[in-house]
């Protein structure tokens, strides 16, 4: 067992607790509390004068399957050759190696899903994962979590630019996805019509592509729907309407543009990488105001640096950004911690200091938005140190 002592505890989710204690023990958080009793034998880190938090969930990355270092082989992020790849598992390419998952450990990120890019309109399912391991099994959470779709520049430039094929325009874009999404839906209904016939059922023959659409039909996938432009956004939006799946918007930069819109259908929207240079034009209105104006449109938020795009340790200032630029500092750290382990079906499990969750923690020398002075010293991940600075 192990006992974290004397700190100020930020739980997101129930206050501050000005030193306090947490007691860890099998890789969960045993209790915190200002006076919780210390069992003999227990190691004891004073962490007096310093601030613990749960640590960082980022929502979506490339961490693992495009390593920034190593170039063209270790790029395994984007399959340029087929548009529609729903059945790609990014856990197949998942290197825990990857100096990016190092990184995240180090500014106190600790969960993570990690991504297909977004060459594709249809790109392949995401993995959830701890930032450590010596094997993707050790660390992965839940697989497959979601499935990716990029709507916009990307894929047009691609296929249309790259290799003179559909999809050349965004209307293309939006018909591979709905062509592919009617074949699910006829695809599903062939499948229990022969169900209920024995000698059709046993020569049915499963496609793979339609068995991963037939989940994200069936609500047991999410899609992830990269878009940036306010019309793209919308387009996500009457594509998952249309057949009636769920969504969460990634990047979302000109989502301030149709807040109302997201905030009265509840979607949440994964914001960045807010502090790139606008390398294209979709890019051209990017604020760092657009998490704030979607909080107070009532739309919940996350961050994201989208890593290789940005590294990890820009994922804690660009919440600093967005306090400046007028979003509530509890909202922030909510935006880097509660609201992405919500996003990803995992908040009874990380995401804030309570007790029976992971004990996923990190310590750091003063306020983790205060990006000047602060700096992470120790990183906890299933109640391990993964991550202790050199004094």
């Amino acid at each position: 067992m192990i006992a974290l002592k004397g700190g100020k505890i930020l739980t997101i989710t129930k206050g501050v607790i000005e030193g306090g204690t947490i007691l860890i023990e099998n890789g969960k958080i045993k209790a915190v509390g200002k006076d919780i009793p210390i069992p003999s034998g227990t190691e004891v880190i004073d962490v007096t004068g310093k601030v613990v938090m749960p640590g960082i969930v980022d929502p979506h990355t490339h961490a693992g399957i495009s390593m920034e270092e190593v170039g063209w082989e270790g790029r395994d992020h984007n399959e340029i050759t087929d548009p529609v790849t729903p059945h790609l598992r990014a856990l197949d390419a998942i290197k825990p190696e990857d100096h990016g998952f190092q990184e995240a450990r180090e500014y106190g990120i600790t969960t993570t899903c990690v991504v297909p890019g977004s060459a594709n309109p249809i790109g392949g399912l995401g993995a959830i994962v701890k930032c450590y391991g010596n094997t993707v099994e050790e660390m992965l959470v839940k697989e497959p979590f979601c499935l990716k779709m990029a709507f916009g520049e990307n894929p047009k430039n691609v296929y249309g630019q790259g290799m003179k094929k559909a999809p050349y325009t965004r209307m293309a874009v939006a018909g591979l996805i709905r062509e592919w999404l009617t074949k699910a839906q006829n695809y599903m209904k062939k499948k229990e019509a022969a169900k209920k016939k024995p000698e059709e059922w046993e020569k049915f023959e499963k496609d793979i592509k339609l068995e991963v659409l037939e989940k994200l039909l069936k609500k047991e996938l999410v899609a992830y729907a990269h878009a940036h432009t306010s019309y793209d956004i919308m387009t996500a939006i009457r594509l998952s309407e249309e057949f009636g799946y769920d969504m969460i918007l990634q990047h979302s930069t000109e989502a301030h543009l149709v807040a109302k819109e997201l905030a009265k259908r509840g979607i949440r929207a994964v914001c960045g990488p807010l502090l790139t240079a606008r390398y294209k034009v979709e890019l051209r209105h990017r604020t760092p105001q657009t998490p704030a104006i979607l909080y107070k449109a009532g739309v919940k938020v996350a961050f994201t640096v989208d890593h290789p795009v940005l590294p990890p340790k820009v994922l804690p200032i660009s919440a600093a950004v967005a306090v400046r630029e007028g979003m509530p500092e509890e909202e922030a750290l909510k935006a880097l911690t509660i609201n992405p382990a919500e996003f990803l079906g995992l908040d009874h499990r990380i995401g804030s200091i309570e007790e029976g969750k992971d004990a996923d923690l990190i310590v750091m020398t003063g306020h983790p938005l205060d990006i000047m002075r602060s700096r992470v010293e120790m990183t906890f991940i299933n109640g391990k140190i993964v991550y202790e600075a050199k004094s």
